[in-house]
C-alpha cells in the first residue's frame, strides 16, 4: 500500500513547506493539496503550493488532489503539470476532479457549473496527448489546437492522472482516463462496487481492466483519545463544508484511536484501495502530531491487516 498526506485547505501558507519536509521525513510516499479558487476557507493553488513542496523534498511524490480542471484552459494545465514534474525530477502526479460543491467560483471563471463536465472531459482528451508528446489536431467545443505539440515534456514517459468522483459520470470519466480512480465520501461496499464498475469502463474504452487502482481520499481523525479525535473531526469538517458533519461521521469519516481507524481502512483495503490519502481532520496545532501517529501507527496496523 502507499500512503499520502493530504496538506489541509485551510492551512496557513508558510506551514505548507514546512509539512511537506515533515511527510518526507515520516516516510509517507506521496504529499497532497487539493485547491479552490473561492471557497468557504481560505485555500491554495494546487499547481504553486506542490511547487514550492518540490523545492523543499527530493523523494516523496507530489499530488494535486484535486485540481479543479474545468476553471483551466486544457493545454495551460498540460502545460503546468508537465512543469511541475519536471522541477520536481519528475515526482508530480495529476489528481482531477470537476468541482461543483461551491459553484460561484466556476461562475467567477466564466464556467458554467452545468458544463463542468463536458469540459474536463475535453480537457483530459487533450490533456493526455499533449503530456504523451502528441502533435494535436483538435476542434472540440471548448478548444482548438491546430498540430501544437507540448514542449517540454513530463520527464516520466507517462504521467499518472488520478480522477475524483463517486458519481457515475466521474466513474465513466476515470474508466477512459484514470491511472487512478479516487472518491470521497463513500464507504467500503460502495468503494468496492464502484471500482468494478470504474474497471469496466476502462474495458470498454479499450483498456485493461486492471489499468485503474484504486485509491481513497480519507478525511479522518485520529489519537489516543478515540472520543476527543472523533468530534474534533466533525467539528473542523463542519467548518470547512459549512454543514453538520455529525450525520455522515461514522459512515464515511474514519475517526477514533489508531486501532479503530486502522480497522475500519482496512476494509477499503479489502474492497481495493492501493493508497491511502489521509486528510487530517485535526486542529492545526495537532496536525503535525496526527501526521506521525497516522504514519507511525495506523499505516503498519492496515499493512500488516
Amino acid at each position: 500500500m502507499r500512503f499520502g498526506l493530504m496538506l489541509p485547505p485551510q492551512l496557513d501558507l508558510a506551514h505548507v513547506v514546512p509539512l511537506a519536509r515533515r511527510a518526507e521525513e515520516l516516510g509517507y510516499d506521496l504529499v497532497a493539496c487539493g485547491e479552490h479558487v473561492f471557497f468557504h476557507v481560505p485555500t491554495t493553488n494546487a499547481f504553486v503550493a506542490l511547487a514550492a513542496a518540490a523545492g523543499a523534498t527530493s523523494r516523496i511524490g507530489l499530488l494535486s488532489a484535486a485540481t479543479v480542471l474545468p476553471v483551466y484552459p486544457a493545454p495551460l494545465a498540460a502545460k503546468m503539470a508537465a512543469t511541475l514534474d519536471g522541477v520536481s525530477g519528475g515526482r508530480f502526479e495529476l489528481g482531477v476532479g470537476v468541482g461543483g460543491e461551491y459553484p460561484p467560483e466556476l461562475l467567477a471563471c466564466g464556467v458554467d457549473p452545468a458544463e463542468r463536465g463536458r469540459r474536463a472531459d475535453e480537457s483530459l482528451a487533450l490533456i493526455t496527448r499533449l503530456l504523451a508528446g502528441e502533435r494535436v489536431h483538435h476542434d472540440g467545443a471548448f478548444w482548438t489546437l491546430d498540430g501544437l505539440a507540448l514542449d517540454p515534456l513530463p520527464q516520466r514517459r507517462h504521467l499518472p492522472i488520478w480522477v475524483g468522483g463517486r458519481r457515475r459520470a466521474a466513474i465513466r470519466r476515470a474508466g477512459r482516463f484514470a491511472d487512478v480512480w479516487m472518491p470521497y465520501m463513500v464507504d467500503p461496499q460502495r468503494f468496492g462496487e464502484s471500482l468494478e464498475q470504474v474497471r469496466a469502463e476502462a474495458v470498454a474504452a479499450g483498456r485493461p481492466a486492471r489499468a485503474v487502482r484504486g485509491a481513497l481520499f480519507c478525511w479522518a481523525g485520529v489519537g489516543a483519545d478515540g472520543a476527543r479525535a472523533r468530534r474534533t473531526a466533525l467539528e473542523v469538517l463542519s467548518r470547512i463544508y459549512r454543514q453538520d458533519f455529525g450525520p455522515f461521521a461514522d459512515r464515511y469519516v474514519p475517526a477514533g484511536t489508531p486501532a479503530q481507524v486502522a480497522a475500519r481502512l482496512s476494509e477499503y483495503a479489502e474492497a481495493g484501495a492501493g493508497t491511502v490519502l489521509f486528510a487530517p481532520a485535526v486542529a492545526e496545532d495537532e496536525l503535525e502530531r496526527a501526521a506521525e501517529t497516522f504514519v507511525h501507527e495506523v499505516a503498519p496496523a492496515l499493512v500488516a491487516a
